[in-house]
């Protein structure tokens, strides 16, 4: 048996409630279709959002189990930070790439 190779896509969010539904529903579709060659997960990295993003994430993890993580930081710390708190989660992790959304 072949490992998967594991990808990790880091989508850094601030007052995202509008649209982590459909990105993360998107991302799991396309999880599903490379399922025989890719281990893909998604990292959200929250800047503790006042309008609930986090929490919708949270809802949702159950259903994508595994392969949906979060990660909220204290306050609003800006894109860039967000980018090298997401890839340094990934290297922990052991991901084979990482791509930043």
């Amino acid at each position: 048996m072949n490992k998967l190779t594991k990808v990790l896509i880091v989508s850094p969010t601030y007052n995202e409630i509008e649209s982590i539904h459909s990105l993360i529903t998107r991302i799991g579709t396309i999880r599903e279709a490379l399922a025989n060659r890719y281990d893909l997960s998604l990292l959200v990295v929250d800047d503790n959002s006042p309008d609930g993003t986090a929490q919708k994430v949270i809802a949702l993890q159950a259903q994508y189990a595994g392969n949906l993580f979060l990660e909220v930081r204290t306050k609003k710390s800006g894109l860039g930070t967000a980018y090298v708190h997401g890839f340094k989660w990934a290297l922990m992790k052991g991901y084979d790439f990482i791509f930043e959304m």
